[in-house]
């Protein structure tokens, strides 16, 4: 089998005419957006009942990026089965357990618990669906909620110290060396972006596909120089939340702006003229409203830009003296929006640089691990925490000898765990209350309670061992 994705520009330039076109016409272009995976067999032809949950989970408004990682999962486990002489719709419990062995135990590399969990709910969920739309009887699975790993994990948390961060902003993205020089053979390209991407994902809390699809006017500045937009679309589950964005990172933007994306603007500008009609052209901003208007697809639309998927901000451009301008913040070589393929290979480029560059001058220690763009979240959301927390206990132990009770209304307001849960989109405070246990590192606790052990007379564990036997013996003698 043969994965596709929708790509609606070569759907209504070729129409059938596309190889896998009865797949194509079966798509409902109204309702199925861009980046929906299209199975296709040897023949061509859609392959079932792949092609038909697909376009269900797209009816149901699945992100495509879900849905492409859905796809992958699911087309290795059919690959699988196939080896086995069976497919989807035939396979029984032994095959599925054999599955599970083959990618936690069997394979070259196997995979960790949590990796296997995630594609278990997709497994799940797939044969889950097929027995409800007919197509099996029952589900292989006797226990399906027992195919995970079995294993309890909470949410990893993993952030920068301070150095940590400036290392991975300056060293790993913006091409400095460690003390702060400009590095001549730096080779990663737009060090400006990569800084004022970093700086926004930190100072924000976003995820990746949030920050990474911020439009220009959604950064607009307010007086007093910070910017606040409505987030929601590229949200994750489209929990709608009010972003504010600190000048810090809009300083950087704008150097960036200046220093890099009016290069990149020049350049793609004769490339994006010729795509013109898969563009959505616009024309009028409304910042009040938060809202484009503009021509794509040879008609009038308009758009909230909460509610715009990253597939439409990827597209969206303005008329500029000098020919079509991308909308979106960040730009790749192209002069459209940079994707997250490209952000992770930015990222291990980072990477790349940092350890090359690890224990040379002030350069700090760095984790086994490399770091995420989502370790900037984290960070995030553990300094405000903890800043949070911090003045919560000083202003208590202020008013304390006035007024010592607080209202209920009082309380939640000021819950610096409901504060943070709003600002990250969490569906729940369980989500997180898990930040608690980072709050403080426990190894400085274990260092401070035998500091003084340790420092005694400046013995080494090797030396102390040999008076202990010393004064075994001497005892033994008298």
């Amino acid at each position: 089998m043969d994965l596709f994705f929708v790509k609606r520009p070569l759907v209504d330039r070729y129409g059938d005419g596309l190889p896998g076109g009865t797949a194509v016409a079966l798509l409902d272009r109204r309702v199925i957006p861009d980046g929906t995976p299209v199975v296709l067999g040897p023949d061509m032809r859609p392959a079932e009942p792949l092609c038909s949950w697909f376009r269900y989970l797209a009816y149901l408004g699945r992100d495509p990026e879900t849905m492409r990682s859905y796809a992958y999962v699911v087309l290795r486990l059919a690959e699988y089965l196939a080896s086995r002489g069976t497919d989807l719709l035939a396979a029984g419990e032994v095959d599925l357990l054999a599955y599970r062995r083959q990618r936690l135990d069997v394979q070259a590399v196997p995979i960790d618990p949590v990796t296997w969990d995630r594609e278990a709910a997709t497994v799940n969920g797939l044969f889950a669906w097929m027995t409800e739309a007919g197509h099996r009887r029952h589900g292989p699975l006797r226990m399906p909620k027992a195919y995970g790993s079995g294993m309890a994990h909470g949410m990893q948390v993993r952030h920068l110290t301070l150095e940590q961060y400036l290392f991975f902003r300056d060293v790993g993205l913006g091409g400095q060396r460690p003390g702060g020089e400009v590095d001549g053979g730096f080779r990663g390209g737009f060090p400006h972006r990569n800084r004022a991407a970093a700086e926004l994902a930190l100072m924000t809390g976003m995820r990746k596909r949030e920050w990474s699809t911020v439009l220009l006017p959604e950064l607009a500045r307010r007086p007093g120089g910070a910017a606040g937009f409505t987030l929601q679309a590229c949200a994750k589950y489209r929990r709608r939340r009010e972003m504010y964005v600190p000048a810090a990172p809009l300083d950087l933007v704008d150097t960036y702006q200046l220093l890099e994306r009016a290069e990149i603007v020049e350049r793609a500008a004769v490339r994006l003229a010729r795509r013109h009609r898969e563009l959505f052209v616009v024309d009028s901003v409304d910042e009040a409203r938060g809202r484009l208007s503009g021509v794509l697809g040879g008609r009038r639309r308009v758009f909230a830009m909460a509610q715009m998927p990253a597939g439409l901000r990827r597209i969206t451009v303005r008329e500029c003296p000098g020919g079509l301008e991308a909308m979106a913040v960040f730009l790749g070589q192209g002069g459209l929006m940079l994707g997250a393929s490209s952000w992770d290979r930015i990222r291990r480029h980072a990477w790349e640089r940092m350890t090359a560059f690890a224990g040379q001058g002030p350069a700090p220690v760095l984790p086994r691990k490399s770091y995420r763009f989502h370790d900037l979240r984290h960070t995030y959301a553990l300094r405000l925490l903890k800043h949070l927390t911090e003045m919560l206990i000083a202003s208590e132990l202020r008013r304390a000898d006035q007024r010592p009770l607080v209202t209920l209304a009082e309380h939640i307001s000021m819950n610096p765990l409901l504060v943070v849960q709003r600002a990250l989109g969490h569906a729940s405070p369980r989500t997180t209350y898990e930040y608690l246990a980072y709050l403080e590192d426990p190894m400085t606790y274990v260092d401070q309670a035998f500091s003084a052990w340790a420092d005694s007379d400046g013995a080494s564990y090797a030396e102390i061992a040999i008076r202990l036997l010393e004064g075994e013996r001497d005892a033994a003698q008298g």
